[in-house]
């Protein structure tokens, strides 16, 4: 799907062509997959539901505000998979110091690894992250129009402030529960490569494409590379 030849961000715009994936077609698209998604996997729901109830106190999913289409503030549902109460500083300084790695030096260092020994998940929590099931209720999301199936990554108010202008064509559309990052490289990409493919994506954003991405994320949750 992308030339692997051309460097992260640079690429020529292609004008989005209404007539072939309007902001009509693909919200009918979203609350069809949504719909049938939420029918087939609701006994999945339901016992996902139970054993985060029974494994730590607390809720059974998290609500935390992030930046939709336009920076317009949502709350994104996920299920909880850290113990009640944790605080976030161990995520903020993770993030930022990705944010701050430009990856020119091509270090290990610079990619976006996983938070593998973060104290705060619990033990339920770390296999539905590997397995991306903690994201499922963002399905609710999508029906409810804070989301797409397929678009950039639901950014936090706080992450934004760290983006450069090139990334900030990412909140023309609205975020997405999988998206084109997620499945080309997700943990082998730097931050800012990452977000390069989010702006990619908004340029060149199709029905084919979003098809493209759908598909390929299956084999990329069953290979387990969950989100971070």
């Amino acid at each position: 799907m992308r030339d692997a030849s051309r460097p992260f961000g640079q690429m020529e715009p292609v004008p989005i062509d209404a007539s072939i994936w309007t902001d009509v077609a693909k919200r009918a698209m979203d609350l069809f997959l949504a719909t049938i998604l939420v029918l087939i996997l609701s006994p999945v729901l339901l016992i996902i539901a139970i054993a985060v109830a029974v494994s730590s106190p607390g809720p059974t999913f998290f609500r935390q505000e992030r930046l939709g289409r336009n920076q317009v503030i949502f709350v994104m549902l996920k299920f909880r998979t850290m113990a009640e109460g944790s605080d976030d500083g161990i995520h903020r300084a993770f993030v930022t110091n990705m944010f701050a790695a430009d990856g020119t030096d091509g270090g290990d260092e610079d990619v976006i690894h996983k938070l593998n020994e973060d104290p705060r998940i619990t033990s339920i929590g770390r296999i539905l992250r590997r397995l991306s099931l903690d994201e499922l209720p963002q399905l609710f999301n999508v029906l409810a129009g804070h989301m797409s199936m397929v678009g950039p990554r639901p950014a936090l108010p706080w992450e934004a402030d760290l983006f450069q202008a090139r990334h900030l064509i990412r909140f023309d559309v609205k975020p997405g529960v999988t998206g084109l990052w997620q499945v080309s490289g997700r943990s082998t990409l730097t931050m800012p490569q990452a977000l390069d493919l989010d702006a990619e994506y908004v340029a060149r954003r199709s029905f084919g494409l979003d098809l493209w991405i759908l598909l390929r994320t299956v084999p990329v949750v069953l290979a387990g590379r969950g989100a971070s």
